[in-house]
C-alpha cells in the first residue's frame, strides 16, 4: 500500500491543479484575460444605444481582437453613450473613417464592437473619436416594429 503521506501530496497537487483551471476558465469566459494588457492607445465613439454592451467587452477587426472597451459613459447634452477603447497599438494604422457596430455574438448574446477599416490615407491618432457608428440592434424593438407593421396591414 502506498505511503499515506504521498497519497496527501497527490491529492493535493490534483486539488491545486483543478483550482489553478478554474481559474484559467473563470479568467477566459469573464473576457478578464485582456485586463491585465494595458498597453495601447485610446479611442472614443458615440452610440444611440449599446444595450448590453459592457466594460471589458472585445473590439474587433475581421474577426481579430484588436482591442478592449474600457469606459462608459452618458453625454447629458446629446443622450449618446460614450464608449471608450483601448486598441493594441500593433493596431495603429486604421484609417480615420474607420467605422464601429456593436454586434452580438454566441449564444449568451455577449456584445462586441466590430471595427470596418475605411479608404482614407488618415490615419486615427490616440484621442481621436471615431464618426461612422451603428448602434446595438435592440430584439424587443424589431419585434415591436414587425407587429405594429403587421397590425397596420391588417386595417387596410
Amino acid at each position: 500500500m502506498a505511503n499515506p503521506r504521498t497519497l496527501e501530496i497527490w491529492v493535493g497537487v490534483f486539488v491545486a491543479a483543478g483550482i489553478a483551471a478554474l481559474f484559467m476558465l473563470t479568467m477566459r469566459v469573464s473576457n478578464l484575460s485582456g485586463v491585465l494588457n494595458e498597453g495601447g492607445y485610446v479611442l472614443t465613439a458615440r452610440f444611440e444605444n449599446i444595450s448590453g454592451l459592457k466594460e471589458r467587452s472585445p473590439v474587433t477587426m475581421a474577426g481579430v481582437n484588436i482591442g478592449r472597451v474600457t469606459k462608459i459613459g452618458f453625454d447629458p447634452r446629446t443622450y449618446q453613450a460614450i464608449v471608450t477603447m483601448r486598441i493594441d497599438n500593433r493596431f495603429d494604422n486604421l484609417p480615420r473613417d474607420t467605422s464601429a457596430a456593436i454586434f452580438t455574438a454566441g449564444l449568451l448574446g455577449e456584445k462586441y464592437i466590430g471595427m470596418e477599416p475605411g479608404g482614407s490615407d488618415e490615419v486615427l491618432k490616440p484621442g481621436n473619436e471615431i464618426e461612422l457608428t451603428q448602434s446595438s440592434l435592440v430584439l424587443e424593438q424589431l419585434i415591436g416594429q414587425f407587429l405594429f407593421n403587421k397590425a397596420a396591414e391588417g386595417d387596410n
